[in-house]
């Protein structure tokens, strides 16, 4: 293995320090070694520049539409991450008054959220929805358990149910911890999971229903309200009795502010616990997401760990342990200097960003919505070509002529049964103005221009044709 790793060293580039320079370190003959420590300290402005310089080959994030996370925050908000950054979230006794400030974020969700108690919330601060999601999962995978072996019944094989739009992180959860994974496949006109299909999926062995607020293929919600109903019905007919988790990872910030009528959380009774992503849109840098049950009954004791080598004894729920907590005091800047009509103000203007530039899209002659980014939906829309073979290009060709320009536009295809759709994605979260959606428009109508006239046919690399995952 040692002989394997040396002859890997051997055939990569290394750099090559100008000559008359001081060099960094011992390294002999001028070299800076890249996939093994120096001999010797460098310089620390030496260091700064060649790690400065390599990133400059990153893309612009503010042109990143692909991703969902935040890529902006005010200065304010950059000063108090900066000053909590050595502090680490789960040295509770050590950091009170952080511990107290992710204890008030979990009560505005809950309240925000509609739980029956917001001051007795049930949740925690994690990395992210995908860690949220999977201690949701750990959550409605346990309870299905223990009911099982109550009543004297197998409990072997568990399975969720979730539309096979599902962000990876819930493949992953039903792989680590040996879940059946029913994903329902999607159809031409049926980009989500739908409330018939649920149903049709779910059996005695049924943990939950994974139900999505936002969906990462499309923007789109999923109608929770009438899963849930049908659930009801399923469970009043004598069928199994299964719970609802909403991984709100997206909408979990849009929909309070901007569809405040729309029935998907708390209210519902067959909704158990919600994750929702701080760093998406709640206009936090990535890493921050939230859990949270409806009650205590939800989140069995088992899953509750009580730590007290740190100096006091204190409950922890998560699967990270270590982990900074800048991010959870700047969701809580975040809540306190926004506000509810902040935070409307703010996503209600990323979707009429949204509304317009996919409007302005789906006028130029070779492109259809698949969503528009409106009411019904996160600020995100997907637009496909009406017909690939009479373009003579492809939405990859398109994926790739806009990063000419920076602009970070993703193509991809939906999943089985619906891959012979493959689109382009735009997520607009907050910093990504009118002015800017202008620019993109611009360089779109010059993308195709420059596509028509070559008349490239041709079917997409065969790297490309798989689903993306965000």
């Amino acid at each position: 293995m040692g002989d394997q790793a040396n002859a890997r060293l051997a055939v990569r580039p290394q750099f090559r320090w100008p000559a008359g320079q001081a060099r960094p370190g011992e390294e002999t003959g001028g070299e800076l070694p890249r996939y093994r420590i120096p001999a010797g300290p460098t310089d620390p402005e030496t260091a700064y520049q060649l790690v400065h310089d390599e990133l400059m080959l990153d893309g612009n994030a503010r042109l990143n539409l692909a991703t969902f996370v935040t890529t902006w925050m005010d200065p304010h908000a950059d000063r108090l991450m900066a000053e909590c950054a050595a502090k680490n979230m789960i040295d509770k006794d050590e950091y009170p008054q952080t511990a107290e400030l992710e204890a008030r974020c979990v009560s505005m969700l809950a309240d925000l959220w509609h739980a029956a108690d917001a001051a007795d919330a049930v949740g925690c601060s994690t990395t992210g929805s995908s860690e949220a999601g999977m201690l949701a999962g750990l959550a409605m995978t346990r309870r299905w358990r223990a009911a099982r072996r109550a009543a004297g019944l197998p409990a072997d094989r568990p399975n969720l149910v979730m539309g096979a739009n599902v962000q990876v992180c819930w493949e992953k959860f039903a792989r680590y911890w040996d879940v059946e994974a029913r994903l329902v496949p999607l159809a031409p006109g049926r980009t989500h999971l739908t409330a018939d299909e649920a149903v049709r999926h779910c059996d005695e062995n049924t943990v939950g229903v994974v139900a999505i607020l936002g969906s990462t293929f499309d923007g789109t919600y999923e109608p929770v309200a009438e899963i849930a109903a049908a659930l009801d019905r399923l469970a009043a007919g004598g069928g199994p009795d299964v719970p609802v988790h909403v991984d709100a990872a997206s909408g979990g910030f849009v929909a309070p502010f901007c569809d405040p009528d729309l029935l998907w959380d708390f209210r519902l009774d067959r909704v158990v616990s919600i994750n929702a992503s701080g760093h998406k849109f709640g206009l936090v840098y990535p890493g921050v997401g939230w859990v949270l049950w409806r009650d205590r009954e939800h989140l069995p004791e088992e899953l509750v760990f009580h730590v007290d080598y740190l100096g006091g004894t204190m409950p922890t729920f998560a699967l990270n342990f270590s982990r900074p907590g800048a991010q959870v005091v700047a969701q809580y800047y975040s809540l306190l200097r926004h506000g509810r009509e902040g935070y409307r103000q703010v996503i209600q203007g990323c979707r009429d960003v949204a509304t317009r530039l996919s409007g302005e899209i789906a006028e130029m002659g070779p492109f259809a919505l698949v969503s528009d980014g409106a009411g019904g939906g996160i600020p995100a829309f997907a637009f496909t070509l009406r017909d690939a073979d009479a373009a003579g290009f492809s939405v990859f060709d398109v994926s790739e002529l806009l990063r000419t320009r920076g602009w970070q536009v993703p193509a991809y295809r939906f999943p089985p049964a619906l891959q012979e759709l493959a689109v382009l994605r735009v997520v607009v979260r907050n910093g990504f103005g009118p002015d800017l959606a202008d620019l993109l428009v611009a360089d779109l109508r010059r993308v195709v221009d420059r596509l028509t006239d070559a008349g490239r046919p041709g079917p997409p690399p065969a790297e490309a044709t798989a689903a993306f995952h965000h």
